[in-house]
């Protein structure tokens, strides 16, 4: 197989990274595509670095099995704790994720913004260099998004159990001034018709999806990897978890097979 018409690799500790997926397909709809979801194992927020590293190395050995050209690192919480040792171990391009700090910060009115992530996106190296950079005279108030990455995998997202405990989480960064909310993790962006519901007009929500999918477009074309053919596209979902959640949140517009890794 030439290497531009090899698929682009994604991976997620789950359902999460479907959001940057939907983004992916929409601008580069000829790229064929594998997605991994490690439901199995989510959320990795709460698991220590060496573990979110095992598990990284894991999913990028299976997607390179199935001859992936370029990996996408679907998980803020795995790009912010893994992608510096991916890139310098593997001879392919990866993407990574991190929170749109950047945006927030430079566009916010109240000087005041909000970022909603996990545990482990929130304590890594990474993130504080990134938010250091960026939040000069700015207030970042950090919130760990404990519960939401199980009720998203567990097919709640909109459910009232969902909106009492982003009501726990927003409320005090309302009281604060934010305007904008930086959603740090690939599950969040499934929760944004309760974050909607909770938030007020003026306040802005910033996920990374979109500019995500620009910069693998760049990456491609730098390696002159993209696929020029307009064939219609094969486009595959494993899940080592329920796959029929994960059919759900996409609609069921793909089928989603089960794997064991």
């Amino acid at each position: 197989m030439k290497t531009h018409h090899k698929p682009i690799g994604i991976f997620d500790s789950g359902v999460g990274g479907t959001s940057i997926f939907k983004e992916i397909h929409a601008l580069l709809p000829h790229e064929h595509t594998i997605y991994l979801a490690d439901s199995k194992n989510a959320p990795y927020g709460d698991k220590s670095q060496e573990e979110i590293l095992r598990l990284s190395i894991k999913n990028t050995e299976l997607l390179l099995e199935k001859n992936c050209k370029i990996i996408v690192v679907a998980c803020n919480t795995a790009t912010t704790n893994a992608i510096s040792y991916l890139r310098n171990t593997y001879d392919i391009p990866f993407i990574g994720i991190e929170p749109a700090i950047k945006p927030a910060a430079l566009n916010t009115q109240t000087k005041t913004v909000g970022i909603l992530a996990t545990k482990g996106t929130l304590s890594s190296a990474l993130f504080h260099k990134t938010t250091d950079l960026y939040s000069n005279g700015i207030t970042v108030i950090e919130q760990v998004g404990e519960g939401i990455v199980p009720l998203v995998e567990t097919g709640k997202a909109t459910s009232d159990e969902m909106k009492t405990l982003l009501k726990s989480y927003i409320n005090p960064m309302l009281e604060a001034d934010i305007d904008y909310l930086v959603l740090g993790c690939t599950h969040y962006p499934y929760v944004l018709p309760v974050l909607l519901e909770l938030l007020p007009k003026h306040v802005k929500i910033i996920d990374s999806g979109l500019a995500v999918a620009k910069q693998t477009q760049l990456i491609l074309k730098q390696h002159n990897l993209l696929n020029e053919n307009k064939s219609r596209p094969e486009n595959s979902f494993f899940s080592n978890g329920n796959p029929k959640v994960m059919e759900a949140i996409l609609k069921d517009r793909f089928s989603v097979k089960y794997l064991d890794f």
